[in-house]
């Protein structure tokens, strides 16, 4: 991150602003930066603007409960500095205030010019994470105020629909090490729900439409907070008959998604992301799923923006989601080599980890990265690789001896985000690049692979419970000394690490 919490200090008079119509993450983002500058000895001032103060039950509790101070205000006399949090200085959604100086800190796509000191996460979920991540750059531990990690969190399950549109490794990261209030989440929870959305929730639930073929559901709700449609989301999967289901609203920007899956083969996450796949953005996590399909790029695609067609629009890109997946389990699976081509490895560096340095003998470990959360047991001949990409997976110490040769280079990380272990026994969090050390991929009896035309799933032999995703121009892999190591290769990692064999 080029911004750091620090540049604010040279700064006296200083008021933070959040949008109007303040959200939870808006809120927490906004009293995270005035905790920090009140602990630098700085009094700063937290506003939003707009023509309506906070009412909505689960922010008024969240505002007393946590020590909260947001003034509502129309005009501000100009600061020497202003910094906007979970918004854009001159977008439509937020008053403008004058000011001498401007900073801002959201994550949300820019949308114009930003000023010198910025700091846009347009990956993150939450402005929370953000200001998490600024927090801990200087060694500050949000744990050490119940009340700023209880805010932070509740910020990043409020923006990510209930932790189900989370994607980015360091919004799991805050989900995951926050030690938040348990009693205070419960109690904005459980504040959520007006009658009115009682209402709108049963209406949905009256009017869902059931495709038995292949298990799924699909429901219209009227314009509500996004968490009402993932509380009818997950009473939708709780019917018998119901494997994966969508809940979406139609708003006048855009059409927003609730997925859901209970099952195995349908990450929700994926399905959300297939669903906004060119129209918008979704993500999220196995079981629960959010995402937007925008208003413009539908119109642009040729969908009248209207009931009829938007419905007829969903339920044809859900059939033919499960109409075009093949699912392969590597456990009962069978290649013919005679049908693919051989390939050898490249000689590149890349970089490998003992797992046995990160945690005890038999300890179950989370690898997190921007792939998504891979779980291995620690033993003794397991070593994690770090890719030519940054991607990991795991590797058994005989074909790490048969496919790398070590390397004295020093290991230099080629990924965006630096992956992390977190020892699921103890919940500490280990980094991995401190541990990482080079290594040289051999040729050695190379892979049988074949480029793919289809949407593909792959449960591996490491972990039969969840799937890699192979997409058209990815391949289908087969370790030629292992054929029942099958497994997916993206399209750019498999041409830097992979060569026609001239056998």
């Amino acid at each position: 991150m080029s911004l750091r919490l620090s540049d604010f200090t040279k700064y006296s008079d200083i008021v933070i602003q959040c949008h109007d119509n303040p959200d939870a993450d808006a809120l927490a983002s906004g009293h995270a930066i005035k905790w920090y500058l009140k602990k630098k000895g700085i009094s700063a001032r937290f506003v939003y603007g707009g023509r309506n103060s906070i009412s909505k039950s689960n922010l008024v509790l969240m505002i007393n409960r946590l020590g909260i101070k947001a003034d509502h205000v129309t005009y501000i006399d100009p600061p020497e500095l202003l910094i906007t949090v979970d918004c854009q200085y001159g977008e439509s959604n937020v008053t403008k205030f004058d000011a001498d100086n401007v900073a801002v800190i959201d994550h949300h796509q820019i949308t114009g010019r930003l000023p010198a000191l910025s700091e846009i996460r347009s990956s993150y979920g939450s402005c929370s994470t953000i200001i998490y991540e600024l927090l801990q750059m200087e060694h500050i531990d949000i744990n050490s105020d119940v009340n700023l990690s209880t805010a932070l969190y509740y910020g990043l399950m409020t923006d990510t629909n209930g932790f189900s549109e989370i994607s980015h490794p360091s919004d799991k990261d805050l989900r995951d090490l926050a030690k938040f209030s348990r009693s205070e989440i419960l109690m904005f929870k459980n504040s959520n729900l007006s009658r009115d959305e009682l209402k709108i929730a049963g209406k949905a639930l009256e009017n869902a439409r059931f495709f038995e073929q292949n298990a799924f559901a699909v429901v219209e709700a009227e314009p509500c907070d996004p968490n009402i449609l993932g509380i009818i989301s997950d009473m939708l999967l709780e019917v018998d008959s119901i494997a994966t289901c969508l809940v979406y609203s139609i708003l006048p920007s855009g059409v927003k998604l609730s997925v859901r899956s209970c099952v195995k083969e349908v990450k929700a996450s994926e399905l959300a992301a297939y669903l906004a796949e060119g129209l918008g953005g979704g993500g999220g996590h196995l079981v629960k799923a959010g995402g937007l399909l925008k208003r413009d790029l539908l119109e642009a695609a040729g969908v009248n923006y209207d009931k009829k067609s938007l419905d007829k629009f969903l339920i044809d890109r859900m059939e033919s989601y499960f109409r075009s997946s093949e699912i392969i389990y590597a456990n009962d699976h069978v290649e013919d080599p005679s049908k693919l081509k051989h390939y050898t490895k490249k000689e590149v560096a890349v970089g490998y980890v003992r797992a046995k340095n990160l945690a005890g003998p038999g300890h179950k470990i989370l690898i997190r990265t921007l792939e998504g959360d891979v779980d291995v047991r620690v033993e003794e001949d397991l070593n994690i690789i770090i890719g030519i990409n940054g991607e990991i997976y795991p590797c058994r110490k005989e074909k790490f001896e048969s496919s790398y040769k070590p390397s004295d280079d020093k290991y230099i990380f080629p990924g965006e985000y630096p992956p992390a272990v977190i020892d699921t026994e103890t919940g500490e969090r280990i980094e991995l690049l401190p541990f990482a050390a080079s290594c040289i991929a051999k040729g050695g009896s190379g892979i049988y692979a074949r480029e793919l035309d289809h949407r593909v799933k792959v449960f591996t032999a490491w972990d039969p419970e969840k799937y890699y995703l192979g997409i058209p121009g990815d391949y289908l892999a087969v370790r030629a000394d292992d054929l029942s190591d099958v497994y997916i290769i993206a399209k750019d990692i498999f041409y830097k690490t992979y060569a026609l064999s001239e056998e």
